[in-house]
């Protein structure tokens, strides 16, 4: 753990040297190039603004990007690592994304699980985590705003948000198709066509299409094979407007099947944490059956009435998801006491299938915003959120012809209220004060039953609670302009994440609760675009304390999941964002952050694995239980890096590019408690991209590979029954051929 007295030191030496920097000036580079960065404009004030003006941290990742890593059809989850202090994993596949900012996530698995990362799409707060796996389409950008965001977005965002524009309808006739083919049979098709109807009203639909073969044979049923998934969505927008008006009307929905997590037994060898030799990422030897399915729909209507002075927006929004999965959790056939077994010992079998058979979340916003060129300029507002959902919890005895044998089922209700107001003064021509404040009130009335027990241990009663809190949460900035080009900037935020509920009874008696969470976050940072605008170099470092944090005590030795609050937690860290125009032809994007995050709670002790892994941890108070304190956030490594570079020239007829891109992390804790087999391995994954374009680009061809290196470590684990764990996608290979208008 770095000493902070350290860490603000080499932030202080950063900026002092990339200030230097700006006094800097190259004339015969200055001849060579005349070509600059263009201004990168996001919306994650809730109002359109130049990144290098923003008091805060935050990245975007922009359109040609997320096409690029989205190439082998993956889905939201290659946003990991992309972008400074993000992580991201699943052990659900492709319908339930878990998403960590500067080491704050929540590794719960259930399907009402409350992440302190939020999601945003085109202006819609998306609470459940299966409507956070909508996939990555048409879209215009991400923007990732780390560190809370307690004033303008949502709810529960504590850790940050990622916030998804799609590309809007305009007047201008656009179109394009792309499509890709490649290794395991994948297939990824976009399509998007827009245009002027009116004068005053213009359209766009875009639509997706994602397929992969099987391509794991399953060794212990004959002709068995999994792995393959198919995505199919749309997107259709209206926009409509006037002098004084503008409504934009969004219909989208999603249906998906396959794309399970393969769950593979004993695939760590004990008392390391490297893959079993002979381990194949084709090959599993599962009993237990998969499946995998989910169906989302959604609605939005985004009115702006424009007074003059001052403007009112109002985002009406309806969203429906229904999923269900299945899998074999201890990840190989047979049992201990049912022979043959395998892979390695298998003390009992697991399998197991949750599902959404029904959900609704109702969204109603009001904006109110400033509209003039003034010193101050401001924004109140007030969201109302509505959500209803039903959960479905089943064991199925593997060994009796995978017959369900337990049930459980969870339904909640969650009411949210919010009121919130912003400013920004500029209180001389250099020094501008910035700050908001929003009050949300959160209830949530949940109950829970369990009607048949696969260890026989009866019917429980129907279990009610109904929790709720009420917070103050806000921020406060002062930006200081040093020069044109060079600016600096001091932040006071904080966030707050309402009550949750863990409700998980097949395996147990007891509903869980945790307390709210609040985080206080400090931050410092500089934003500077140099040599003439042709670089850009951001850097930002934080500091934060969260109280009564929210953990899941998943698995251990008895299979069940528990949520906790720690007494507290501390995070430190440093970011940096560089862009820069190296030549006409060579561009380079990249991202750097160090993270460190440490559990303080003396008390808190967790039930370690059942599955006889390596525990590091000292035992805690209670028996069968270790001690926590001091252990860094689970998925959360020190370092993450990226790296994007672009070189291209002209050929014949047209042009031609090379682009590739690169992601790292540090290795990762998997659980609470540290193991030494559940401590995922450094991971570095590599992109390729070779493209020829003619006729004014109209036309591009080109060979796409992702992991290139076929890094293949394990990035999830199951601790309760044997060494279970899941790895990251083996190398893709392909090509991919588009048409634009």
């Amino acid at each position: 753990m770095m000493p902070r007295n350290r860490l603000w030191l080499s932030i202080l030496a950063c900026c002092s040297m990339s200030s230097s920097l700006v006094a800097q000036r190259s004339d015969d580079a200055s001849e060579a190039q005349s070509e600059t960065l263009e201004e990168v404009v996001v919306t994650a004030t809730r109002r359109a603004e130049n990144v290098q003006k923003i008091p805060a941290a935050l990245s975007v990742i922009d359109r040609e990007s997320v096409q690029a890593i989205g190439a082998s059809g993956d889905s939201s989850l290659v946003l990991s690592s992309r972008s400074p202090s993000v992580q991201a994993e699943s052990s659900f596949g492709r319908t339930f994304p878990r998403f960590y900012i500067r080491g704050l996530g929540n590794t719960d698995f259930d399907l009402n699980a409350s992440q302190p990362v939020s999601m945003v799409y085109d202006d819609v707060v998306l609470e459940n985590p299966t409507l956070k796996s909508f996939p990555l389409f048409d879209l215009d950008r991400v923007e990732v705003l780390r560190g809370p965001q307690g004033t303008l977005f949502g709810r529960n965002t504590p850790a940050g948000v990622l916030k998804f524009d799609s590309v809007r309808p305009s007047q201008a006739q656009d179109a394009f198709a792309r499509i890709g083919y490649g290794r395991f049979g994948s297939a990824n098709v976009e399509a998007a066509l827009g245009g002027g109807i009116n004068e005053s009203s213009s359209f766009r639909v875009s639509a997706l299409y994602q397929r992969r073969d099987d391509f794991v044979d399953n060794l212990a049923i004959p002709g068995d094979e999994r792995g393959g998934y198919a995505e199919r969505a749309i997107r259709a927008q209206w926009l409509i407007e006037g002098d004084a008006f503008e409504a934009l009307l969004q219909l989208r929905g999603r249906k998906g099947d396959g794309g399970a997590t393969i769950f593979q037994a004993n695939v760590i060898n004990r008392g390391s944490n490297q893959l079993r030799q002979g381990f194949r990422f084709d090959e599993t030897a599962q009993d237990g059956l998969t499946a995998s399915f989910i169906d989302s729909y959604g609605a939005s209507a985004r009115l702006r009435f424009n007074f003059g002075s001052t403007s009112l927006t109002s985002i009406t929004a309806i969203e429906s998801v229904e999923m269900f999965a299945r899998g074999d959790v201890d990840g190989g056939f047979g049992a201990s006491f049912a022979p043959p077994f395998g892979p390695g010992f298998i003390p009992f079998p697991a399998e197991s299938g949750d599902g959404i058979p029904d959900h609704r979340q109702i969204t109603q916003e009001f904006r109110l915003e400033s509209t003039t060129e003034a010193a101050l300029d401001w924004q109140v507002g007030a969201l109302v959120f509505d959500e209803s959902l039903e959960l479905d919890n089943i064991s199925y005895n593997t060994l009796g012809r995978n017959a369900v044998n337990g049930v459980a089922y969870q339904e909640q209700d969650n009411r949210a209220y919010a009121l919130f107001g912003a400013l920004n003064y500029q209180l001389s021509d250099a020094l501008k004060l910035s700050g908001g404040l929003r009050y949300t009130r959160d209830s949530k009335d949940f109950l829970a039953q369990r009607t048949q027990s696969p260890i026989g241990a009866g019917v429980t009663p129907i279990i009610r609670v109904s929790p709720s809190a009420s917070k103050v949460s806000g921020d406060a900035s002062l930006s200081y302009q040093l020069s044109e080009d060079v600016s600096v900037y001091g932040r006071f935020s904080n966030g707050f994440r309402a009550p949750s509920i863990q409700g998980r009874l097949l395996f147990g008696d007891v509903v869980s609760v945790a307390d709210d969470e609040t985080l206080n976050s400090f931050e410092v940072g500089m934003k500077s675009e140099l040599f003439d605008r042709r670089a850009r170099l951001n850097l930002a470092a934080y500091s934060y304390r969260v109280n009564d944090l929210q953990l899941t005590a998943v698995g251990g030795q008895t299979n069940f999941n528990t949520l906790i609050n720690a007494e507290r937690a501390d995070g430190q860290g440093f970011e940096a964002d560089i862009e820069a125009l190296i030549t006409p032809a060579f561009t380079l994007t990249g991202g750097l952050s160090y993270n460190d995050t440490e559990l303080k709670d003396p008390n808190l002790a967790v039930q370690p694995c059942g599955s006889g892994c390596t525990v590091l941890d000292p035992r805690g108070r209670v028996a069968g239980t270790v001690s926590i304190d001091g252990n860094s956030l689970p998925q959360s490594p020190e370092w993450t890096a990226n790296l994007v570079g672009r070189y291209g020239g002209t050929l014949g007829n047209g042009d031609w590019y090379v682009q590739s891109d690169w992601s790292y992390r540090t290795k990762v804790n998997f659980f609470l408690y540290d193991s030494v087999e559940f401590i995922g391995d450094p991971l570095l994954q590599g992109g390729l991209r070779l493209a020829y374009q003619w006729q004014g680009g109209t036309y591009e061809a080109a060979f796409v590979g992702r992991n290139i290196l076929d890094e293949i470590e394990a990035i999830g684990g199951v601790d309760f029954n044997n060494i279970t764990g899941f790895t990251n996608a083996p190398r893709y290979l392909g090509v991919e051929f588009s048409w634009r208008l």
